[in-house]
């Protein structure tokens, strides 16, 4: 329990993500900031070598005790933990490069949190930066973290990937494909389902009958038909049927300027048609908090927006703001997030 307030604190699997960048110094940097002892239990999963390490680089002498993982879901009020695999000695990471022993480390880590997760232990997991370079010389196919989660989890729902800023989301109807297949990925079915997550998801994490602002494809939004049909036959009509639907949306707007209009007009989240279209506007407006949230699962899993960060590795300037605004978010939609159908 949280002394200060009497309520049941989130309990969070925080796995170390990769050995080689910040992840160990922002590991630790998170046990450290007294705002999440207090709203949350952290169960960290990592080698204690490197985590000591991290912490040194960062000028932290911390306190925390090691448990066995038959432990975790017995620990009643308890402060953060730390599970040591003991499966990487700092002596064998090649600081700022991705490699296999590093990809090992994280993917073992993140695939523990996902099972206490599946069990019940925790309920929600986050994880420091991985390099996803690293992560496929240790499990070949890894596309992307939601690969990773749906095989661990033997999870067939639907997946998406968010980024989130303090006051606005961002979903995207395409992801991880390439820019050439954008077009025949979208249509009004698809618009329609990324509607109903991204809904699903605001809610949990506190926004009832969330606005979200449609963007267009093509420049000007197609300016009626002269740069492109999609917005006439594909997203004007999605936006149609999902007024009709109860949803609070508007657009298509023109892409280069629906995050202004967003930002201006107090909309919750803008719903993009492919992945740098909303990945380049919400990095400017805020690279050092934004999360990126994997929305679908019947657990929140947040993570940090930005990467590994191989060129300050180990020198202690780590910015804690995104991995922190990682942690909070997870808290904040732990008591609502409901099973996924």
């Amino acid at each position: 329990m949280n002394s200060s307030t009497g309520q049941t604190r989130a309990v969070i699997a925080l796995a170390m993500g990769d050995p080689a960048g910040i992840s160990p110094e922002l590991t630790a940097k998170l046990v450290a900031l007294d705002e999440i002892a207090a709203a949350v239990q952290l169960i960290v999963i990592g080698d204690r070598r490197i985590f000591d390490k991290g912490a040194a680089d960062a000028g932290l002498a911390l306190q925390i005790p090691t448990v066995t993982a038959d432990q975790i879901g017995r620990l009643n009020d308890h402060g953060h933990v730390f599970i040591d695999l003991g499966h990487l000695d700092p002596s064998e990471v090649a600081i700022g490069e991705a490699t296999l022993a590093g990809g090992q480390f994280a993917t073992a880590n993140f695939r523990h949190a996902l099972q206490f997760a599946r069990a019940g232990h925790v309920s929600a997991v986050c994880f420091t930066p991985f390099n996803k370079k690293a992560m496929r010389y240790a499990y070949p196919g890894y596309d992307d973290e939601i690969r990773f989660v749906c095989d661990v989890l033997g999870f067939s729902g639907k997946l998406r990937e968010f980024n989130v800023l303090e006051k606005i989301w961002n979903a995207r109807v395409t992801s991880h494909i390439p820019l050439k297949e954008v077009s025949d990925a979208i249509s009004v079915e698809a618009i329609i389902a990324e509607l109903e997550l991204t809904s699903r998801c605001l809610k949990e994490a506190g926004h009832a009958d969330a606005r979200i602002a449609i963007a267009g494809l093509n420049p000007h939004a197609g300016d009626g038909g002269s740069f492109g049909m999609e917005e006439i036959e594909v997203i004007e009509p999605a936006v149609a049927r999902a007024k009709t639907q109860g949803f609070n949306v508007e657009g298509p707007f023109p892409a280069d300027t629906v995050f202004l209009r967003a930002v201006k007009e107090g909309y919750n989240a803008v719903l993009t048609m492919y992945h740098d279209q909303g990945q380049i506007a919400m990095k400017l407006m805020g690279f050092d908090k934004g999360v990126t949230m994997i929305g679908g699962l019947p657990f929140p899993l947040c993570t940090p927006a930005h990467g590994t960060a191989y060129d300050i590795a180990g020198k202690g300037l780590a910015d804690i703001g995104a991995s922190r605004e990682a942690v909070l978010l997870a808290a904040r939609m732990a008591g609502r997030a409901k099973p996924a159908a």
